[in-house]
């Protein structure tokens, strides 16, 4: 006990000391610099997988949710399939590696059962799929733009720029100017209406 006592009143007068030089102007011990990693001179600080670019310094599973249509679980599995530990820079990687990691990102919807997938029993073709990258994009868009065509209620919200999932309209999702209470300007010595009333 005595000699926690003592480590805190140390730690206390290291602070008021501080406190003090920094009130008088003078310099104190300077600040405490970050090692600085050194990095393979094979590390890629970029990688590009899937027309995506992803930051090397960033570990294989978190790297890959860059990537539009993998998520944290999905590249967890891809991660997996490849045999890559999960915290292992991207970056460290050598070009065949990444090139298999392609491959496996692009035929994953073979690899997983159906319920991984993001698109499941597609309207157009019924099979189940698994988009990513700019394909995600694109069948968003076609898929609102047939919701308009076909005037169903969905589509006729996303035409009037409305919320489509049944949200309140009346206090959020306000758009133009906005609308204040206006008074009525009295006349010059009119009674107020407070005492017309009694």
């Amino acid at each position: 006990m005595p000699e926690e006592k003592e480590a805190k009143t140390k730690g206390a007068a290291k602070d008021k000391d501080a406190a003090k030089a920094a009130k008088k102007g003078e310099k104190g011990p300077p600040p405490e610099k970050k090692p600085v990693i050194k990095r393979d001179e094979n590390f890629r600080y970029i990688v590009r997988i899937v027309n995506t670019d992803l930051d090397g310094a960033k570990s294989i599973v978190i790297a890959l949710t860059s990537v539009k249509g993998v998520g944290l679980r999905s590249a967890e599995v891809i991660a997996r399939m490849a045999g890559i530990p999960r915290h292992t820079k991207i970056g460290d990687l050598p070009e065949s590696k990444t090139d298999e990691l392609e491959k496996l990102v692009t035929e994953y919807s073979e690899k997983v059962p159906h319920w991984m997938m993001n698109r499941q029993s597609d309207w157009s073709t019924g099979a189940d799929m698994h988009l990513v990258g700019v394909d995600v994009e694109l069948n968003k868009r076609d898929d609102i733009n047939l919701m308009k065509m076909i005037r169903c209620y969905r589509g006729i919200r996303h035409e009037q720029g409305q919320k489509v999932r049944g949200q309140r309209t009346r206090s959020n999702g306000r758009t133009g100017m906005t609308m204040g209470v206006i008074r009525k300007k009295l006349e010059p010595g009119a009674a107020p209406e407070s005492e017309k009333k009694e």
